[in-house]
């Protein structure tokens, strides 16, 4: 670890230790905090704000991609990351630098002098700081959690927001209820200021339309305003409002990836119409977002497989990701998978066993190193044969991925998920990092 890592590692320990609970949905604490750094929030780039369950790292990728395809400069702000935290800040296309990272975190830790603040808040700031300091055409907002109460909906205005599928997750600050994640989701949208929606559940569709109509914004939805047709080479039609565009292939695997690039064009359109150009579509074919079905083709634990068996990685973590995960597997291979699986606590296994038992011959499972949360492999592999797939635990991605290549027939395919944690491990110890 070099002397910047150290730094930057001890100015990001010391914002977690500011407030007792890791999340504490609100916004009062964090614009309070911005005020305190300046207001940054107040003197951002236009914003395209994204809230959904999944699908928000992928639209925001191929916005990026679209952005700097039109020759304009695009920030991005992601979270969770999965390697290293510079991979949240992204200014103009490049990820902020360790020394200016360590710089804005080190002011605002000297602004909030030790008030109570989560990680996820302090950090926004910081986030802000950064992108009100640097030239910008667009800032590509992603939410961490939820919407209406999220740190990063303390800023005044949009340009566009863009909701992705909503479904159950973190049910333990969301609740159960699909129609009221859906409203909490929807505290993103702005009055008078356009809205992409995603085709959604009818309970989602619900909440979403007694918020929109409770703001007045202008809703722009996929099924109904705009949809896309694949062609028969992976290319698509983009439709919108009766007029036929036609796309690239996406570069992203996943016929669901053609429903993120999709919101990601309507994004655009309406926020920057401009820019809504043919120099622009070529984006599509030229995004990347790390860690979502990904193929691992060269690094340390491709070469512990071996060149007799396809690896890919995904960061797929709940049923609507296992579903989609499905999909795209069943497109890549006709072949059964051998399943390698590590999963969190903060839901049940069982239910992406069930979505990924069609397509799985085998669950090798582990256990996600440093993560008190993380399940033990026992407890997955107990949980796989219970949903009748064979499953095997292991110590380390390195020991399962020679036990397959010791036992797998040739050309087996491997895909290694259940978590964006794991897939992060993944891609450091393949030595691999996003760039």
């Amino acid at each position: 670890m070099t002397a910047s890592q150290t730094e930057l590692k001890a100015a990001l320990d010391r914002l977690t230790k500011l407030h007792p609970k890791l999340i504490d949905l609100g916004l009062e604490r964090t614009l309070a905090l911005s005020v305190k750094c300046g207001s940054p929030h107040r003197h951002l780039p236009p914003v395209i704000h994204i809230a959904g369950t999944n699908g928000k790292g992928s639209v925001s990728a191929f916005l990026a991609s679209l952005y700097k395809a039109a020759g304009l400069r695009a920030h991005v702000y992601n979270s969770p990351h999965l390697c290293r935290f510079n991979e949240r800040i992204r200014l103009a296309g490049n990820l902020i630098s360790e020394l200016e990272l360590i710089a804005i975190l080190s002011e605002v830790d000297a602004v909030n002098d030790g008030a109570p603040i989560t990680f996820f808040e302090s950090t926004t700031i910081a986030a802000f700081l950064a992108f009100a300091r640097h030239p910008a055409d667009i800032l590509i907002l992603e939410t961490g959690l939820g919407g209406k109460f999220d740190s990063t909906n303390i800023i005044e205005d949009t340009a566009v927001s863009v909701l992705t599928p909503i479904a159950r997750d973190h049910e333990h600050f969301l609740g159960t209820d699909i129609s009221q994640i859906a409203a909490q989701k929807a505290g993103i949208m702005r009055s008078s200021k356009p809205t992409i929606w995603a085709q959604q559940s009818p309970e989602a569709r619900q909440g979403l339309v007694s918020e929109a109509k409770k703001l007045g914004s202008e809703i722009f939805e996929e099924g109904i305003d705009f949809r896309a047709h694949i062609r028969d080479d992976g290319r698509f039609d983009f439709i919108w409002q009766g007029e036929q565009i036609e796309m690239p292939a996406p570069s992203l695997q996943g016929v669901h990836q053609v429903q993120n690039a999709s919101l990601a064009l309507a994004a655009m359109k309406m926020a920057t119409p401009d820019a809504f150009t043919p120099a622009a579509f070529n984006g599509i074919s030229q995004a990347k977002w790390p860690g979502r079905i990904q193929e691992l083709q060269t690094g340390k634990l491709k070469n512990v497989l071996g060149s007799g068996h396809p690896l890919w990685l995904d960061g797929a973590h709940n049923a609507h990701g296992a579903a989609a995960l499905v999909t795209t597997l069943k497109s890549l291979s006709q072949q059964k998978w051998i399943v390698i699986f590590g999963a969190l606590n903060t839901r049940p296994p069982e239910a992406f066993f069930t979505q990924i038992k069609p397509v799985a011959s085998t669950i090798h499972t582990l256990e996600i190193s440093g993560q008190l949360a993380a399940l033990s492999a026992q407890e997955l592999a107990a949980a796989a044969m219970s949903a009748n797939i064979p499953a095997e635990p292991a110590t380390c991605l390195a020991e399962a991925l020679a036990r397959i290549k010791q036992t797998a027939l040739p050309n087996t395919p491997v895909i290694i998920c259940g978590s964006l944690y794991l897939a992060g491990q993944v891609l450091e110890e393949n030595q691999t990092l996003p760039d």
